[in-house]
């Protein structure tokens, strides 16, 4: 019997409520031995390979609460459609609603050497039709009737595989509700991933990271975490708060400590607890108390912000194979804003070369132990870069198992150019030999904007020419599209030949937008009476 036809996921059939943790845990661990065999199989073209894409997202600060800003972010994973340039590979797309079918249309049509029509008839598109903040996965989960549907849709589930956003027990269950591997990490490996998780994990590789404690679950943790980093600082002068669960800096809180180290040594505690009261949340509307709280129930760390003269933020992307190989995908830099510059907005790639090997060589290091520890899948390193007069300084702040802001923009990119990344250069070359370089934002928003619908959307890149032309291998790819009417928010990825000509388009794009909402705001006259009259 062939090791990978073994094992209790198939040879005992039982209802997943049947199951405990334990038991769901070893089923799927099981069934991940799969993945290596799809792995080895994709692209080979197999008349009944297939992919399940479930982009479920968990409502944050970052997501937005509203049904319909999460169903934008669900649709943000539309890029996966350009994988169906592979002319016999067949997916199936699950959404809470119904996607409009001209933002499909949209998608298709960026397809290079592919007939739309051919590709829309191996795409099944599977709403939901509970426009609810409750994770899609959940919703799924809930309706048996649906996940029979989506199996029905799987050709042959030895070559089939999941492509969820996040992996958490829900992912999992629904992994094993399908019959089918997940590419993402195993649930049981998500500490890693937290802030308190990475810290410990980058101690342990020995890469530099900031001065800081981990695993506080109290106030008191908190003063006594800075105390000792005081002792160890006193010039210290700021500090980040973060929630072990945090993403896209809306879990972090911004200290200021400036004088504490002064404080006579017995008050010295009672002035930093005073201070916490005016912690500065990142997210828009969230108290000190109310931070504090998440703290106490989910966790959290506090370290040094770095600070200097010239300061950036870039990310590294990587990604461990099913046969255990580290692959380095890219680096981008971080566009971030917010209260105190911390929220994640965008992206720029490739990351500036001055800088780019110093952050992949250590990030490498951490994929190496993720794939020692059996991660699988995509995940993102980001770190804190300075200098101050002389040479940059790297220091690692943050690990993502998951897909996050950055991956789509490259991914894009990467389908509608057949392009890669060179870590050694720093560089992103299309098979011709050409460079390429995006600006992503996830955030280009307006209240002005919610005048323009979807389709006054697509009249503007038609009007002005801003459409990615596969020709020129340039142009703007907007992403999040449903979300426009109703939230004034749109996604866009301007690819260019040069850092300047990518933000060039990018920046057009934007001035044409909004020129365009402003008109479509202005009002109009009201007619003075009818013919008849």
């Amino acid at each position: 019997m062939n090791e990978h036809e073994a094992g209790p996921a198939e040879a005992s059939p039982a209802l997943l409520s049947d199951l405990d943790q334990a038991e769901r845990d070893e089923r799927f661990r099981v069934l991940q031995r799969r993945m290596s065999d799809v792995w080895g199989a994709m692209r080979a073209g197999y008349d009944d390979e297939s992919v399940v894409v479930v982009p479920s997202v968990v409502a944050t600060s970052t997501t937005g609460r509203s049904g319909s800003i999460m169903q934008a972010f669900e649709e943000r994973f539309l890029f996966l459609l350009l994988l169906l340039r592979q002319p016999r590979l067949r997916m199936v797309y699950v959404t809470s609603m119904p996607i409009d079918p001209r933002i499909i249309e949209y998608y298709l049509a960026l397809l290079p050497g592919v007939i739309p029509s051919h590709a829309l008839a191996r795409l099944t598109l599977l709403p939901v039709g509970d426009a609810s903040t409750v994770p899609l996965t959940q919703k799924l989960l809930e309706r048996p009737r649906l996940l029979e549907k989506i199996a029905a849709c799987i050709p042959n589930p030895r070559r089939s595989h999941l492509v969820p956003y996040g992996t958490t027990r829900l992912e999992r269950d629904l992994a094993l509700s399908l019959g089918i591997p997940m590419y993402g990490p195993d649930p049981r490996l998500a500490p890693l991933g937290t802030k308190t998780g990475c810290r410990r994990l980058f101690g342990e590789v020995g890469i530099l990271y900031p001065l800081g404690a981990e695993d506080l679950h109290s106030v008191d943790d908190v003063v006594t975490a800075i105390e000792a980093m005081l002792d160890r600082k006193p010039a210290l002068s700021q500090v980040i708060v973060k929630l072990n669960e945090g993403v896209s800096g809306a879990g972090n809180a911004l200290l200021d400590l400036s004088g504490v180290a002064s404080a006579p040594p017995g008050s010295r505690r009672h002035v930093v607890r005073d201070r916490l009261g005016a912690l500065l949340p990142e997210a828009p509307g969230l108290s000190a108390e109310a931070f504090l709280g998440a703290l106490e129930s989910s966790g959290g760390i506090v370290e040094e912000r770095i600070v200097g003269e010239e300061l950036v933020s870039p990310s590294v992307q990587m990604r461990v194979r099913p046969d255990g190989e580290v692959e380095l995908l890219s680096t981008h830099d971080q566009l971030l804003g917010g209260a105190s510059g911390q929220s994640y907005l965008g992206c720029v790639f490739p990351a500036d070369r001055a800088y780019s090997r110093l952050i992949s060589e250590p990030a490498m290091a951490i994929g190496r132990r993720l794939a020692q520890e059996g991660v699988i899948g995509r995940f993102a390193v980001d770190f804190v870069v300075v200098r101050d007069g002389g040479e940059w300084s790297a220091y690692a702040i943050e690990l993502n198992l998951r897909r996050g802001g950055t991956t789509h923009p490259f991914l894009t990119l990467q389908f509608l150019t057949n392009g890669s990344y060179d870590g050694d250069s720093g560089r992103f070359v299309t098979p011709e030999g050409v460079d390429k370089h995006l600006v992503a934002t996830d955030h280009l928003e307006s209240d002005e904007l919610r005048a323009l619908s979807v389709g006054d959307l697509f009249d503007v890149v038609a009007r002005y020419g801003i459409h990615f032309d596969p020709s020129r291998q340039e142009g703007i790819v907007f992403h999040m599209i449903s979300s426009l009417p109703e939230h004034g928010r749109v996604g866009m990825t301007a690819v260019g030949d040069s850092p300047e000509r990518a933000m060039r388009l990018y920046e057009e794009a934007r001035r044409l937008l909004l020129h365009e909402a402003e008109d479509a705001r202005r009002e109009r006259p009201v007619p003075v009476g009818s013919d008849r009259e």
